[in-house]
């Protein structure tokens, strides 16, 4: 018989290992309890969108309530300024350089001339008119890297995906990474449409998203989104599940029920507020409320841990993340700085809010953690817990080093390849082409307006050294000269 593969392996462990206490992680979870997650995901919402950040034209209640029963994040970042690279850090935990994807990822109908080829493309592609050639993307995450789903799955959990993947076509998709439910996870970076039946033109005969049939002319797909995860709530709430409710808002297209954007009409702001965003605002918010009924109606409440994030900043053009500098694509805070709130009632203190500098590459050893189930042993997880930090935010400060970002790539005009670390206060920016180093102190300049890499060389120096020894380190893949 040959051997068993790292999945079968994995998969084989028995659910109650945990249970019985014979594997945990460094962080115990409280005694007796294997809480049920909740991890709600927007696409391109940016840090200033909810009203618990200080959104001014945005009706977010329900996430606002979120905020006031659990704990508030306000340093909570994105592994990367573009979606694909994040979402593959939550489910692994581990940065997206160390991963080898460090863009978002070409759709199947975007490239009709480029089917799926037998292994990932490892190579450089040049831009005419760019001075570096810049690693290839690849067309999916690897089988083999190790999803929170996966982990969890073994533990006995069920696991659901509701929404947006896109991290691989179809043999990647998400009931290939360990979920047992997968709702309208594929390989698009946004839906052909909001409204059912989710078609537009430019699918190529696709049809619309994958396992979400339509079933009701008109019906929007936020709504849907929840309708599904309420369901899935209530189905399963006799047993611990891991909903992973992704949903597409609120990327592009912008689309909204007429009736909700006419109610933000006279709110209307050039270049700043679009009626038709805030009602998408609404309508995600809205959501957010009905699963947080769901777990009230199904007794659920008291024991789930329910995060609400985004995959990085808002898109400029589509909402404004001011006062942060800048927004989706940038190295600057307005890029990769997020909401975060996480409730879980009798471990987090209600209404409590952290500066602690927080990613994206967390929530997997936090939710190993808050499970007690073990991290994979085999491969470096870059994330670290925040379970005791969220259980005592003063007495169990957060201790790492510093925070990595990595985009070897150009986009847009006045993107090009960049290098970030963020080592407490102090933030650099490193640019692979044009001005080499911007320098910021966050604390004194949060909105990133005064450059000091001039005025500090020093500090430029020390804080290059280190990230280049961590690049090196996870094996990121830098941009080569033409």
């Amino acid at each position: 018989m040959p051997p068993l593969s790292r999945r079968q392996v994995l998969m084989a462990v028995p659910a109650a290992l945990c249970s019985f206490g014979l594997a945990r992680n460094q962080n115990n979870p409280p005694a007796g309890t294997r809480p049920n997650i909740v991890f709600i995901l927007a696409d391109d919402l940016g840090w200033a969108d909810v009203g618990c950040n200080g959104a001014r034209f945005y009706h977010t209640p329900n996430i606002d309530r979120l905020a006031t029963q659990g704990i508030r994040f306000t340093h909570a970042y994105a592994a990367a300024a573009v979606c694909s690279p994040t979402r593959a850090s939550i489910m692994t935990g581990r940065y997206p350089a160390r991963l080898g994807l460090t863009d978002w990822i070409v759709a199947r109908f975007q490239r009709p001339e480029r089917p799926d080829p037998a292994v990932n493309p490892a190579g450089y592609v040049t831009v005419p008119g760019r001075k570096l050639s810049c690693p290839e993307n690849p067309f999916w995450m690897e089988l083999d890297e190790v999803t929170i789903a996966e982990t969890l799955r073994a533990a006995g959990y069920v696991t659901c995906h509701i929404g947006k993947w896109h991290l691989g076509s179809d043999n990647w998709y998400p009931e290939k990474q360990g979920f047992v439910i997968n709702i309208g996870g594929c390989d698009y970076g946004q839906p052909p449409s909001y409204f059912d039946p989710y078609v537009n033109q430019r699918q190529r005969g696709r049809g619309g998203i994958y396992n979400l049939p339509p079933r009701k002319p008109g019906e929007y797909l936020t709504d849907r989104e929840a309708d599904e995860a309420v369901k899935f709530i209530g189905e399963h709430k006799d047993r611990p599940f891991f909903l992973h409710l992704a949903h597409y808002a609120v990327h592009t297209p912008l689309e909204a029920k007429e009736e909700v954007t006419k109610q933000y009409d006279a709110w209307r702001m050039e270049g700043r507020f679009r009626p038709v965003y805030a009602a998408m605002m609404e309508s995600l918010d809205q959501a957010v409320g009905r699963v947080l009924s769901a777990l009230d109606e199904a007794g659920l409440s008291e024991n789930t841990l329910v995060v609400f994030t985004s995959d990085n900043g808002g898109r400029l053009g589509s909402t404004s993340n001011a006062p942060l500098r800048s927004g989706k694509g940038y190295p600057y805070e307005g890029g990769i700085r997020e909401p975060l709130v996480l409730r879980w009632p009798g471990v987090i203190q209600a209404g409590t809010t952290s500066a602690a500098p927080v990613c994206s590459i967390d929530f997997f050893p936090t939710f190993c953690a808050a499970t007690g189930t073990p991290l994979p042993s085999d491969r470096a997880i870059d994330g670290i817990s925040l379970l005791d930090h969220l259980r005592l935010v003063e007495a169990a400060p957060l201790r790492r080093p510093a925070l990595y970002w990595h985009f070897p790539h150009y986009r847009n005009p006045d993107i090009v390849p960049f290098s970030v670390i963020r080592a407490g206060y102090w933030k650099l920016i490193k640019r692979y082409e044009g001005k080499k180093f911007e320098l910021f102190h966050l604390e004194d300049d949060p909105y990133e307006q005064y450059d000091l890499s001039e005025q500090a060389p020093d500090k430029v120096r020390e804080l290059n050294q280190q990230l280049e020894e961590w690049l090196q380190a996870v094996g990121a893949r830098l941009p080569k000269e033409i």
